[in-house]
């Protein structure tokens, strides 16, 4: 039976999901980019060969990667996964009820993998290529999506986050990424990988609305021993992290969470964007923005697991976490180069880095100040290109969701 752990941040990585780029990518343009969350438009093709190159890096320090697309197909093979999955995409509140019902006949019959990438690559009026009369069929262009793409899947880490036992199918901030929730909460579900493992599943997994209570995986990151620390962003509120942390404490699978207030900017959309963890001790960060950060331990009262207790941190948020790592002191290795190049380089995600195991990180190879500087520090850098990759704002902790990662 599968086994699926997440109890650290460093300790060696085993298994991991990730979302080659494809059809979703090839579906951005210069109109619909930054609806679609991307400030640009990727070279495709490109960006496939780079995540490629992503994945060899991860094969070849011996971890197991799995790929959504096919994750994906294999979930949809499962009739009740394929109906609940369709149910949720052809609403008659998205479409009215009379194409919502064609829609769905329309996916139903495509073959699974036809199915799984028009899901989350788009589908367009003109592919459609329905006769219907319907006036929301008849007011939109061919090019138009009747279903839209889902490129930010490329970002595994956010939609869904394993902490310890456990996940968190995440309620996402952007209406854009919405969608991506239903694909993660259908495979946790049904896939028979997942169906036959045993795990907690803290939070997102309901139909509700979440309203305010959004949280993305990039903010959260597990510090191991039983602590969690997780940014208040652009993407996560308060609201998120507080709900999460009575799930955590409810199943008993984390004692702490040090919340970390952000800035809600573009630059630092989630925590990960500047600060993630290269060894036990060891932290890559962007100074400018990681000094001076209010923040908060959450506990849980004794003896009542459904009340928390706030506790204003004065000392800083690296003592707060060198306290919960059971360390004297940390290292804190900033982003590299001068003013100019410390922002160019962080904006080009020099600090989201993937550990692979402890000292050992999957790093941007255009980020070379940076890398000096971690290098410096002792750490063992495996680059990979991404000069497209890196266009879609995340870089190599984003672009992957641990599955079994050992505690330290």
């Amino acid at each position: 039976m599968s086994r699926f752990y997440v109890g650290s941040e460093v300790g060696q990585l085993r298994r991991v999901l990730l979302h080659r780029p494809e059809l979703s990518l090839r579906r951005l343009t210069p109109s619909n980019c930054q609806e679609l969350l991307f400030d640009d438009v990727l070279h495709a093709e490109r960006a496939e060969a780079e995540h490629d190159i992503f994945r060899q890096v991860l094969e070849g320090q011996g971890v197991e990667v799995s790929l959504l697309k096919d994750i994906f197909t294999e979930t949809l093979a499962v009739p009740e996964a394929k109906s609940w999955i369709l149910d949720r995409h052809c609403s008659e509140h998205h479409y009215g009820k009379t194409l919502a019902r064609e829609v769905r006949c329309f996916f139903e019959e495509m073959n699974n993998e036809d199915l799984a990438a028009y899901l989350s690559g788009g589908l367009t009026v003109d592919e459609f290529d329905s006769t219907s009369s319907n006036p929301t069929l008849c007011m939109m262009g061919k090019t138009d999506f009747i279903h839209p793409p889902i490129p930010n899947h490329l970002f595994t880490r956010d939609t869904s986050c394993w902490i310890y036992g456990g996940v968190s199918i995440n309620p996402m901030a952007k209406s854009a990424r919405k969608r991506e929730t239903i694909h993660f909460r259908a495979i946790y579900k049904f896939h028979p990988m997942f169906r036959q493992a045993h795990f907690n599943t803290y939070y997102g997994d309901t139909d509700d609305n979440y309203d305010n209570a959004t949280i993305e995986g990039g903010d959260v990151l597990v510090l191991g021993r039983g602590t969690v620390l997780i940014g208040m962003s652009e993407r996560t509120t308060s609201q998120g992290v507080e709900n999460l942390s009575r799930a955590l404490f409810k199943t008993g699978q984390a004692n702490k969470v040090i919340a970390l207030q952000l800035p809600k900017a573009r630059s630092c959309m989630h925590l990960d964007t500047v600060l993630t963890q290269m060894d036990r001790d060891c932290f890559s960060y962007f100074p400018p923005i990681m000094q001076d950060n209010n923040c908060w331990e959450l506990t849980p009262k004794e003896g009542d697991d459904e009340e928390i207790i706030f506790t204003k941190i004065n000392d800083g948020f690296i003592n707060a976490i060198a306290r919960a790592l059971a360390l004297d002191t940390l290292r804190m290795i900033p982003t590299g180069g001068d003013v100019f190049e410390a922002e160019r380089e962080q904006w080009n995600d020099a600090n989201n880095v993937l550990a692979i195991k402890p000292g050992t990180v999957v790093a941007y190879e255009r980020n070379i100040y940076t890398i000096e500087n971690m290098q410096k520090a002792g750490i063992n850098v495996l680059t990979i290109p991404g000069d497209e990759l890196g266009r879609g704002r995340g870089g190599a902790r984003c672009m992957s969701c641990p599955l079994e990662r050992d505690d330290i």
